[in-house]
């Protein structure tokens, strides 16, 4: 007698970078190492490779998504995880998490699950840049210019995330990702996924799975609510605005003006790569399951300084950083406000972020209101049929979400 398979367990799976691991929405829990060692919050002054800064969230939208007919969810991405990462270990680059290549925890997955269900979003970081160094330039360049007069160039004034020095103006488009550069990166995405796929097709017990496509939402809106605007009569286009540059800080969303046209081009863009992305596998495995996800207007009407209570009532963190001991290290508790700083205390506090990345690295992604939002639309993505494309738009009077 031919024995009867067994059917296995079905299983979402999250993949992908830190939109998708929860990064900023809390409750962070443990995460296997290369070694397979679980890894839990290993300090504020670890080095910032430990695994458990993947920061993989129990309110990451995959794990809070309403998906019918799935028995068991694991979340596989890693924050700052990169193209390169699925296919091969993480800790084999530079910056990289010591975590196994994500394609292969997926086929940890696959031993014991009927994969049905995979989110991805991946393409914000790449070999070209990253979405921190984009966030750190617009912050940075804000923060200098509003603490800095032109006669005080002997500050110095540091870049978050690299070191370098911040210039004072504005960040332009160009400045956080050009043409070019946008182009390799939808290339490197491209190759990525097209692995995945491959894999998924060879793994997969049942045979059919949904792939969900998943691109960005910005952190910040099209514009300031008018308390954002000015403070002390004097606003971000004239020289030193500390007073500005504090509640902006406080608000969440310490960036020019100026720089919030070029961030909403930078964020259109990586949403054209996750498109591009879909549209080229489409083409290559016309059989599969593959959905783009559109969320770039989910959070409409309620980014960080589009209201006056900003950051409450947000979906997205703010950008918030932490000060340094004595000993050096950092103190735990991070600054809701930077009253009373000077730009030497400034130079200082934006140290502890560039030292220890894990004090500063949840600033301007989802919170778990924000993730929860992205949950519903991942379930559409889902449950939809015949519909390769969805895009989940927020009401920013009602707070109502449309997905169509």
């Amino acid at each position: 007698m031919i024995p009867v398979p067994v059917a296995l367990p079905t299983a979402a799976v999250a993949m992908g970078d830190s939109f998708i691991s929860g990064e900023g929405a809390g409750d962070y829990q443990p995460v296997l190492d290369i070694a397979g060692v679980p890894q839990g919050f290993p300090g504020w002054s670890a080095p910032n490779n430990n695994a458990f800064f993947c920061h993989r969230s129990a309110n990451a939208s995959l794990l809070v998504a309403p998906l019918a007919e799935i028995d068991t969810r694991f979340n596989l991405a890693c924050s700052g995880g990169q193209p390169q990462d699925f296919a091969n270990d993480s800790a084999n680059r530079a910056n990289g998490r010591t975590v196994r290549a994500q394609i292969e925890q997926l086929r940890g997955v696959a031993m014991n699950y009927d994969i049905d269900v995979v989110l991805v979003g991946l393409g914000s970081n790449n070999s070209s840049f990253t979405f921190g160094d984009a966030a750190a330039e617009c912050a940075g360049r804000f923060v200098a210019d509003g603490y800095i007069g032109w006669w005080e160039f002997w500050v110095p004034m540091i870049n978050w995330i690299t070191g370098t020095t911040s210039p004072e103006s504005p960040c332009t488009a160009n400045d956080l990702a050009n043409a070019q550069e946008l182009a390799a990166a939808q290339a490197e995405t491209t190759a990525a996924l097209r692995t995945l796929l491959q894999v998924l097709d060879e793994i997969d017990a049942e045979g059919q799975h949904r792939v969900v496509l998943q691109d960005y939402t910005n952190p910040l809106p099209p514009e300031f609510d008018d308390k954002f605007y000015k403070e002390d009569g004097r606003t971000d286009t004239r020289d030193k605005f500390r007073d500005l540059v504090r509640e902006r800080y406080a608000g969440g969303c310490p960036a020019h003006r100026a720089s919030l046209g070029p961030a909403h081009q930078f964020s259109q863009g990586l949403g054209s790569l996750v498109q591009g992305v879909h549209a080229t596998l489409r083409a290559e495995f016309p059989t599969d399951e593959l959905v783009y996800l559109n969320v770039q207007h989910a959070f409409d009407g309620a980014r960080l300084c589009e209201n006056a209570a900003s950051p409450a009532g947000a979906l997205t963190t703010p950008v918030r950083l932490m000060d340094k001991t004595g000993a050096g290290v950092p103190t735990g508790v991070h600054l809701t406000n930077i009253n009373g700083t000077d730009k030497l205390d400034i130079s200082r506090i934006q140290g502890v972020c560039k030292d220890f990345f894990q004090t500063c690295q949840e600033s301007w992604h989802p919170n778990a209101a924000g993730h929860a939002v992205l949950g519903q639309c991942l379930a559409v993505a889902v449950a939809v049929v015949n519909d390769d494309r969805i895009d989940c738009v927020r009401n920013p009077f009602t707070g109502a979400l449309s997905a169509s």
